[in-house]
């Protein structure tokens, strides 16, 4: 099987041309690339198909074998793949996710792709529809607890759904290891969640770590930057442009409140190309 590796802000993934590869078993396929001893090491598989509704589509699988709705470094990455393969020669593009169709928006250098803006579309605040089990409509820094510790969360669906815990502590001192898991498989979230542990360093600036269901930690997350943009700008503590600093690098986000879109904005790199033989029993 053919592959590409790539990047956005340290969230990397094996990218695989379905145009071109087929990928019989993509869940067992995810689970062999993705581990970093036996395989080729990623966060998880992203395949890039063809849409009869959109320029393409991007079917996104995590770490476990599971599947995401939708993830905002890896479709950055889509589009530089799918723009520097001669895919197309369109500097504004659609692809199909799970979560809907997404519009990106390319910045080139030197011909190639150096930076993505994404339209996330508008967040879903609904606490049914994210889902998370509450007695109120949305869940705007409400209690949790979580193995014996109350935290404030706000929820938030991006396509994907978002728990974001705001914090006095230093974030890069959490063990997430530790936490992470339990809040991931919390009795509040039926689909489980991804949680993103969050310091407001000023009104414009904000560190992030997250802990991504069916992944663990990982170096970043566009659609967790984007939920916790929203959650921070709900509860007052930044403006409406936040650049949120992640263990990867930076993404920038912006959101006007209410149904208006979140727009990402962030780096792509891809890092090899290879080819790698599946075992037989996939």
């Amino acid at each position: 099987m053919k592959f590409t590796k790539m990047q956005g802000a340290g969230n990397d993934y094996i990218y695989v041309n379905c145009l071109q590869e087929q990928v019989p078993n993509p869940v067992e396929v995810s689970k062999f690339v993705s581990d970093r001893h036996f395989g080729i090491g990623a966060d998880g598989l992203i395949l890039i198909k063809h849409s009869e509704c959109a320029d393409f589509e991007m079917a996104m699988y995590n770490a476990d074998g599971s599947q995401g709705e939708m993830c905002g470094n890896a479709i950055r990455c889509v589009a530089k793949y799918v723009y520097e393969r001669g895919m197309t020669d369109k500097k504004q593009i659609s692809i199909d996710t799970l979560a809907g169709i997404k519009y990106l928006e390319l910045s080139l250098e030197d011909g190639k792709v150096s930076r993505v803006k994404v339209n996330m579309g508008a967040p879903c605040l609904t606490a049914s529809e994210i889902p998370v089990k509450a007695d109120t409509e949305q869940v705007i820094s409400g209690p949790i607890e979580v193995e014996g510790k109350i935290y404030e969360m706000t929820a938030v669906s991006m396509g994907n759904p978002h728990c974001v815990i705001l914090l006095e502590e230093d974030v890069r001192e959490l063990n997430l290891e530790a936490i992470g898991p339990a809040f991931e498989n919390h009795s509040r979230f039926p689909k489980r969640i991804n949680t993103e542990f969050v310091n407001v360093i000023d009104k414009s600036t904000l560190r992030m770590r997250v802990w991504e269901r069916g992944s663990g930690e990982t170096l970043a997350c566009g659609t967790g930057a984007c939920a916790t943009a929203v959650a921070a700008i709900l509860n007052g503590k930044t403006g409406n442009e936040v650049t949120i600093q992640l263990i990867g690098g930076e993404l920038e986000i912006a959101w006007a409140g209410g149904e208006a879109p979140v727009y990402m904005t962030g780096p792509a790199v891809t890092v090899f190309d290879g080819e790698i033989e599946l075992p037989k029993e996939i």
